[in-house]
């Protein structure tokens, strides 16, 4: 396995410092926000596409580093139904990441409107009222699938080898059987970008996950999640509070290690193996408490003791 962060984990910094962070904690490659939810602080996406000496200079400073591009990330709702920039911005990371000749683009599945007339996402969770079903119908035949059958070509088209969908609360795809059920009607160019991160809060079990998708794992984000027990009793996971207010909510995303153990993500890793992973954990940092850069620091030094990195060498002595 190889290891990297996300680069809006250090997003207040200028893209040279932040590769220079990188470099300094012995990571090896950075995964670059392109779009989206991301204001992109390190990535011009339309100078990218339009300028090759911006190409070369975006991979000679990585390349300078001894560093790799893990992924381009263009982490929004594709399927908005009136922010149609988070669509064109997929389609335009795909089209960069031909041009530098990335072969992973990171996303989200998108989440569209519940009915054609409908200006604002909506998530179903639960399968009652009978509308919730109507609902779905219409999100996966009428707009997820056939815009995901699109974004397949667009990648074929442009040298695009995987799109890792994070398994993401207010989306499509947002669980194992999701992600399964699309890759399965699109073809194999989706996988998932697995983030235990999300499987905590939603009650889910990333090293369950890890085997139930085996080949389909095609990149890993490594974001831990504190689950707050007494708030929990209260409120249940389903939680819609204010993201700075840690002691109040009941569930936070947090620096690796502060959520689960060591422990845990030793056997994070091993299940990852056993399921046939051999890629990159991408550190993605959103402690509101911790600094970013310390944050960063100490999740890089947890995974560097747990994760796997020479391949296996054991055999049978023949006897």
């Amino acid at each position: 396995m190889k290891l990297g962060f996300v680069s809006d984990s250090l997003g207040g910094l200028p893209f040279e410092a932040m590769l220079d962070h990188a470099q300094r904690l012995g990571v090896s490659g950075v995964e670059v926000n392109t779009c989206g939810w991301s204001t992109a602080p390190h990535f011009d996406l339309s100078t990218i596409l339009r300028d090759k000496s911006a190409q070369k200079s975006f991979l000679g400073a990585f390349a300078d580093r001894e560093l790799e591009v893990i992924s381009l990330n263009a982490n929004g709702n594709p399927l908005h139904p009136t922010d149609l920039a988070q669509g064109r911005g997929l389609e335009d990371t795909i089209r960069a990441a031909g041009a530098l000749g990335i072969k992973t683009v990171c996303a989200m599945s998108g989440l569209p409107a519940g009915n054609a007339t409908d200006t604002m996402p909506n998530w179903v969770v639960s399968s009652w009222p009978p509308e919730t079903q109507a609902i779905l119908r219409y999100q996966w035949e009428e707009k997820l699938l056939p815009y995901w059958t699109k974004i397949v070509a667009l990648a074929r088209d442009h040298g695009v080898e995987r799109i890792a969908l994070e398994l993401h609360g207010n989306q499509c795809v947002y669980n194992v059987p999701s992600l399964l059920k699309l890759r399965e009607a699109v073809g194999p160019v989706v996988g998932a970008n697995l983030d235990p991160s999300h499987l905590f809060w939603m009650g889910a079990d990333p090293l369950v996950a890890a085997e139930a998708l085996g080949r389909a794992v095609y990149h890993v984000h490594a974001k831990d999640t504190f689950l707050n027990e007494p708030k929990q009793a209260v409120t249940s996971l389903l939680e819609n509070g204010s993201l700075m207010d840690i002691p109040a909510r009941s569930w936070s995303y947090i620096t690796l290690g502060f959520g689960h153990g060591e422990e845990w993500w030793r056997q994070f890793c091993y299940r990852l193996k056993m399921a046939g992973y051999d890629g990159w954990l991408s550190i993605e940092h959103e402690d509101v408490l911790l600094n970013s850069l310390e944050g960063l620091e100490k999740s890089v030094a947890l995974l560097q003791g747990v994760m796997p990195v020479a391949a296996s060498d054991f055999k049978p002595q023949a006897i």
